[in-house]
């Protein structure tokens, strides 16, 4: 079963990413396809990258890198839960990404964007593609952006609107298209 983990990135702590990597999380292990693992990047806390060498190197100083680098590593594939921030994604996550190469070599990876606005988060997404591929990870063919993710917030959590569900499934597709398929260089 491939190992596919939630990566929720928002960090404050009344993010709306959480309610909703929680949902995309469930919808996930409804797939049927994959071993699912919710990760929370406030919770892992990483400070802004201070490794001595570059993450090419897989030579890890710091505890916290090792940690992170054991996490990403037994994974198989990815989605992203992403906040949109002034058009762009958040400096913690891009810090995230940095932190490691070898890790996300060869990885698919989907992407669910979320803003309070109307453009649910798609601008950050699309700025985040070049950078996803540029450390070797392998993007699914569709993405997912949700528009007025505050309005969907509810005393159960995160309140799907008509269809959603189905795009998000159209995504975990590609995702296990692409690693039963893996793209060639």
């Amino acid at each position: 079963m491939t190992r596919l983990h939630v990566i929720s990135s928002g960090h404050r702590p009344t993010s709306a990413g959480r309610p909703l990597a929680r949902w995309v999380a469930d919808l996930a292990r409804e797939h049927g396809t994959f071993e699912v693992t919710p990760v929370d990047l406030a919770q892992i806390a990483l400070p802004f990258l201070d490794e001595p060498e570059f993450p090419s190197s897989g030579t890890y100083a710091h505890q916290h890198t090792r940690d992170w680098s054991a996490l990403v590593d037994s994974a198989d594939a990815f989605v992203f839960v992403l906040p949109m921030y002034n058009g762009g994604f958040t400096a913690p996550f891009k810090n995230a990404v940095d932190f490691l190469y070898r890790e996300w070599q060869g990885k698919p990876v989907g992407i669910v964007s979320y803003s309070a606005g109307g453009t649910g988060g798609a601008p950050a997404a699309e700025m985040l593609l070049p950078v996803l591929t540029r450390v070797g990870l392998v993007p699914a063919a569709r993405s997912v952006a949700v528009p007025g993710v505050l309005g969907l917030l509810g005393a159960e959590g995160f309140e799907a609107p008509e269809g959603l569900a189905a795009e998000v499934t159209g995504v975990l597709d590609d995702i296990a298209a692409l690693v039963k398929e893996p793209a060639t260089t």
